[in-house]
């Protein structure tokens, strides 16, 4: 009898099992995707998180709250952070850090180290030769730079976010104010390495704000223009943005609304805090006045009752903005003695009469930078726990002559949701709905360089010459290159801010130097002795303002171009000799200055001073182009300028370059370059 054999189907089971690893494995990827944004206000914090299945969402701290104070205490072998900080501000103020984010960037002579000494005399400041900045004298073993400082404050506003994500973060963006310059900014990303954050980008708060207020209404955008302008006054200072809102086309997206940075103005000493520091005073005065007679001392030499007054007179002002008067007390504030007073919200506007003066200042800075009036202005939004005080809406709403202020935005989180947005749309693991952020560059950067000219027969002399990189209110991230065209040895040159009169003579003296570094280069001299026979194109540097809005000097090359006879058989040979670069960095194969999407800058034979944008020559040498696509991000490029930006003296040129026989074709030499100081 013949055998049948049936062959057996395989398994289902075996199959589900495969993909049951495979499911685990994408789980166990998913669990390091998460990315956090940190707003670092200057009293508060608030952290937020996306992570995969998990939309937008504020981080609860450890007492279940959605701020946490940017208060560290530092002991021998302990550290506390957030509210357990603040608590122990009363029983160890000298060793409880609060708004050290003042000192970041700042020289030991800077107004705002000796502003700091005068509002907390409890903390002992050192000098750090070296860096010519300050330090937290906690101990005689302890001491602390504010960058240090900073960065326990984003490693434990990490840790925050890990526990509430259940899972490890490395990638985040940070909000700095807009009104940082390029130390500040240099000192957060510094305290950030230190905290073993990659920063994604550091986004200015208001720009963070523009962005969440656009995102929650994206429908209301379309390709008519919109001017909202927000007030963000918080604890430390005062920012006035002007933001435009309208649909662009982009590249790769098509259609997509956009922000833009028309006008900035900030005050940035104006807050609550000072308010805050007027009613302690005020407090503090009372207090003696009923010990007067007693033979008791001066409750402002007590350090920790002063602490207590400061934490009355934070409850007091919120109390306040709510209530025409309340009685401030504070049990045992000093030798076991209470301390009872009443306080009117009159008194309060009336010790802070001149700060009230001020509100308008960075709405006219802002109109005056956009080159706006209050007309264009469609809606003026709150944002800040300072803009709640009354007398601050009014004053406010008073300069800029609209009906209502606009109230409907969360003025607590909006940046933090905005920076967020922002690091989703980075990171490689989410896909958000793109929207396009301009940002515009507040100080204007440019570079200074003396060379020797003969004006007459035998007679030579030093002409200094200005060239601006980076203008007032223009966007950014962009990249510039520069060419020094009459140089054939080594030499120097200079970078320094540009024209800051925008600035009142105490917010320069707070900005500090106006010189960011001076670029020593050498190997020039070489270059020109290695290419004899070839026609120099000129010293070339290349900067690069990022996302963050940190300026760097990329590289610096030799440019030299000669004719050469083409043949079929050495062409892919003079290829690869056209291509050889030796860059600042080591080397490499570098895109030309169009694919770079660079804006080029010539040097020339007579230049004119910063401001004179009307004399010929200086407009024939600027050169607008594309913006290259930033790399790894799932933002849509910029919206590209127009091909005619180009000036007609280059387009004759090139035109005239067709024109020449097919046999002869340039063939670029690049030499490197070495340069120090950036």
């Amino acid at each position: 009898m013949a055998a049948t054999v049936r062959r057996q189907r395989p398994k289902r089971l075996d199959r589900w099992a495969v993909m049951a690893v495979l499911l685990a494995n994408l789980l166990a990827l998913s669990d390091t995707l998460a990315v956090m944004s940190v707003d670092l206000g200057s009293e508060s914090m608030k952290v937020a998180i996306v992570k995969p299945g998990v939309p937008m969402e504020i981080v609860l701290n450890k007492e279940s709250r959605r701020k946490t104070p940017v208060t560290v205490t530092l002991k021998e072998n302990e550290r506390f952070f957030g509210d357990s900080a603040a608590s122990m501000a009363i029983k160890n103020p000298k060793a409880t850090l609060r708004y050290f984010q003042h000192l970041l960037g700042k020289q030991e002579g800077n107004p705002h180290v000796a502003l700091y000494r005068a509002r907390f005399p409890e903390h002992e400041l050192g000098f750090d030769p070296q860096r010519q900045t300050v330090h937290f004298q906690i101990s005689p073993q302890l001491q602390f730079s504010p960058e240090e400082v900073l960065g326990m404050v984003l490693n434990y506003s990490r840790s925050l976010a890990e526990d509430f994500a259940e899972q490890p973060i490395k990638d985040a963006v940070i909000t700095v104010p807009a009104f940082f310059n390029q130390a500040e900014r240099r000192a957060v990303l510094q305290a950030a390495r230190m905290a073993g954050l990659k920063v994604l980008q550091l986004i200015n708060d208001n720009t963070a704000t523009a962005l969440s207020y656009g995102v929650f209404r994206r429908k209301d955008i379309n390709t008519t223009a919109q001017n909202v302008m927000f007030y963000d006054m918080g604890s430390g200072s005062t920012v006035c943005t002007i933001v435009t809102y309208q649909t662009v086309k982009t590249k790769e997206a098509g259609m997509q609304p956009q922000l833009q940075i028309r006008g900035v103005g900030f005050d940035r000493t104006l807050g609550g805090l000072e308010m805050e520091l007027r009613l302690r005073e005020h407090l503090a005065k009372l207090f003696n006045e009923q010990r007067k007679g007693q033979r008791a001392k001066d409750v402002r030499e007590n350090p920790r009752a002063m602490a207590k007054l400061l934490r009355e007179a934070n409850r007091l002002k919120t109390v306040l903005s709510a209530n025409a008067d309340h009685m401030a007390q504070i049990e045992g504030l000093m030798d076991d003695v209470d301390f009872k007073a009443k306080v009117t919200r009159a008194e309060f506007e009336e010790l802070c009469a001149d700060l009230f003066e001020r509100v308008p200042g960075p709405v006219q800075q802002a109109l005056q930078s956009a080159e706006m009036n209050l007309d264009e202005i469609e809606q003026v939004i709150l944002v800040g726990g300072a803009t709640r005080v009354p007398k601050v809406q009014e004053v406010l709403l008073k300069a800029v002559g609209k009906e209502e202020l606009g109230k409907n935005i969360n003025a607590d989180e909006a940046a933090a949701m905005g920076a967020v947005y922002q690091a989703a749309a980075l990171s490689k693991a989410f896909k958000v709905k793109p929207f396009v952020v301009r940002d515009a560059v507040i100080y204007p950067i440019l570079v200074e360089f003396t060379r020797e000219v003969e004006e007459e027969p035998g007679v030579r002399s030093l002409k200094h010459n200005k060239r601006v990189l980076f203008s007032r209110m223009g966007p950014y991230p962009q990249r510039k290159v520069i060419t020094f065209n009459r140089y054939n040895h080594d030499f120097d040159f200079h970078i320094n801010y540009g024209d800051l009169g925008f600035l009142g003579p105490e917010d320069l003296r707070v900005f500090g130097s106006q010189n960011l570094t001076t670029v020593k280069l050498k190997g020039v001299g070489e270059s020109f002795k290695k290419y004899p026979d070839h026609e120099s194109k000129g010293i070339k540097a290349h900067f690069n303002l990022d996302e963050s809005g940190v300026l760097s000097l990329i590289r610096v090359e030799s440019v030299f171009e000669t004719l050469v006879e083409d043949s079929p058989e050495e062409e892919s040979t003079l290829t690869k000799l056209g291509n050889t670069i030796s860059s600042l960095f080591g080397g490499g194969a570098t895109a030309d200055t169009k694919e770079n999407g660079t804006d080029t800058i010539q040097e020339e034979e007579e230049s004119p001073a910063e401001g004179s944008k009307d004399e010929p020559g200086e407009q024939a040498e600027l050169k607008e182009e594309a913006e290259a696509p930033v790399e790894d991000t799932s933002q849509p490029p910029l919206a590209e300028p127009k091909e005619d930006a180009a000036p007609e003296e280059e387009k004759a040129a090139e035109k005239e370059n067709e024109e020449k026989s097919e046999a002869q074709k340039p063939v670029v030499y690049r030499a490197l370059v070495t340069r120090s100081g950036f």
